[in-house]
């Protein structure tokens, strides 16, 4: 029988796991401290869809065996809140973790009382622009060349930046 994966907030305990996720799931992850100041932060609330395994196997992606199959980070600000991060792991996409992300996200934006959810994209990023699509979420505006290039020959690129009314 597999095991059902389960949203959880997570801790510090995770850094490990989450970094791991992040290096294998960006071209420009964030760095180590990044992600640890998130995970300690009062004012941030980062989200795992974690596989339970109760055998304890070892791995990049564990904690006591749990696998982390993705995460998101969202921080809360005076009358909004802002998705910053969103990674799933390579082998673990296309499954509905980003969608199950991104709705405890709005669940939880709404509960702190904020007024619209914000984020920003790569233009390029049709995955992810289709399910914030899907999810409600409108463009907003651009910020023109302001992603690292995916190839060195590459230009930079736009980021769009998309919000969704809550409550």
């Amino acid at each position: 029988m597999n095991p059902e994966p389960l949203l959880m907030v997570l801790t510090p305990d995770w850094h490990e796991a989450v970094l791991a996720v992040e290096r294998a799931g960006q071209s420009h992850p964030w760095t180590a401290r990044q992600l640890a100041e998130a995970l300690a932060a009062e004012d941030h609330e980062v989200v795992g869809v974690v596989l339970r395994d109760r055998g304890g196997n070892k791995s990049d992606h564990k904690v006591n065996g749990d696998a982390l199959l993705g995460f998101a980070v969202l921080a809360r600000l005076p009358f909004e809140a802002e998705l910053q991060a969103i990674t799933v792991a390579p082998a673990a996409r296309r499954q509905g973790v980003a969608r199950a992300l991104l709705e405890r996200l709005i669940t939880t934006a709404t509960a702190w009382g904020s007024e619209r959810l914000l984020l920003e994209v790569r233009a390029s990023n049709a995955p992810a622009l289709g399910l914030y699509l899907a999810l409600g979420f409108i463009e907003e505006g651009r910020r023109r060349g302001y992603y690292p290039a995916a190839e060195p020959s590459s230009p930079r690129e736009d980021a769009l930046l998309m919000g969704l009314a809550l409550g």
